[in-house]
């Protein structure tokens, strides 16, 4: 058999011809390439996959702790959310306690001002004193009752004699006692009145003329108008709230003190006060009746004995 270099390319050491093996070397190294290629695939996949897992693992393992914080942030929440619920019961529970004792230190201090009051009643009225009008000072329209204790506004003159001590003009009266000194106490019925006038006034009083009530003109006075405008004629005018209508007013003044107060007699509340004031001269009582609203000012004004309070 003749042989060709394309057969046999080399003899083993036996001097045996064999045949080539390059081509099957070339084919196994070939594969163990691929097989290495795709077991370093392999590897960097499953490197890949651990990784992933591990950051899975980590992100899972953070969310945990994200979520036991937040658990334990509800708790913690909650456990304030329950103090607080209980401390707002709490200042529930004192809030009604202590509007309980307000209620109870309310009454207790209108039980107190009722005493004091009551206590200024006494105080005052024991300064009481018998006052009667004075015909020869009153307008001629006025009527007065035979006892001089009433005084009301006719429908004509009553023919009076002129007198320098009489108001000609407004329709006034003063009272027959004057008084210099000391302390007095005066109390006039008003009730069914729309319109009046009351205070003191000093003896040199105008009496002829119209009349601006004031302190600078010598009267120290309060009126109602207009069935529930009241206004004390200070300097200057003071319009005066006054929660309930007075049926009795007191007059009381302290001479040497300088003070003119008005009560509502009947409940003991103060109206209103001039203070210090400078008499200088003699002062009387000093009432009117004032003009009738169609007749339905036509009640008289009524100087009564102050109710007694004793303790």
């Amino acid at each position: 058999m003749e042989m060709t270099e394309g057969s046999f390319r080399k003899l083993d050491p036996d001097g045996v011809n064999r045949p080539s093996m390059d081509k099957h070397e070339e084919t196994d190294t070939g594969r163990w390439k691929r097989a290495a290629v795709c077991l370093g695939l392999l590897c960097a996949l499953l490197l890949s996959a651990i990784a992933l897992l591990s950051f899975k693992m980590m992100e899972n393992k953070q969310l945990q702790t994200s979520y036991n914080n937040l658990n334990r942030e509800k708790s913690q929440l909650q456990t304030s959310y329950n103090n607080l619920t209980k401390e707002k019961s709490q200042l529930q529970d004192k809030f009604h306690t202590m509007a309980a004792e307000k209620d109870k230190l309310q009454k207790r201090l209108c039980n107190l001002r009722m005493e004091i009051t009551k206590y200024a009643g006494m105080e005052i009225t024991k300064y009481a004193v018998d006052v009667t009008l004075d015909p020869d000072t009153a307008h001629t329209y006025l009527i007065l009752s035979a006892d001089g204790k009433q005084v009301r506004l006719g429908d004509s003159s009553q023919n009076r004699p002129d007198n320098p001590k009489r108001f000609d003009y407004v329709v006034n009266v003063l009272g027959k006692q004057g008084f210099t000194s000391g302390r007095f106490y005066y109390e006039v019925e008003v009730s069914g009145k729309t319109e009046w006038d009351l205070g003191v006034a000093r003896e040199s009083i105008n009496r002829k003329g119209d009349i601006t009530a004031s302190p600078e003109n010598g009267l120290w006075t309060i009126w109602l108008r207009n069935r529930d405008e009241y206004m004390a004629l200070a300097d200057p005018s003071v319009v005066l709230s006054l929660k309930e209508k007075p049926e009795r007013v007191g007059v009381f003044v302290d001479y040497e003190a300088g003070l003119v107060s008005f009560y509502d007699a009947d409940r003991w509340n103060l109206i209103y006060s001039f203070r210090g004031v400078s008499f200088k001269e003699k002062i009387y009582p000093y009432l009117s009746p004032s003009l009738h609203e169609n007749g339905k000012n036509s009640s008289p004004l009524i100087i009564v004995t102050p109710f007694p309070c004793t303790k």
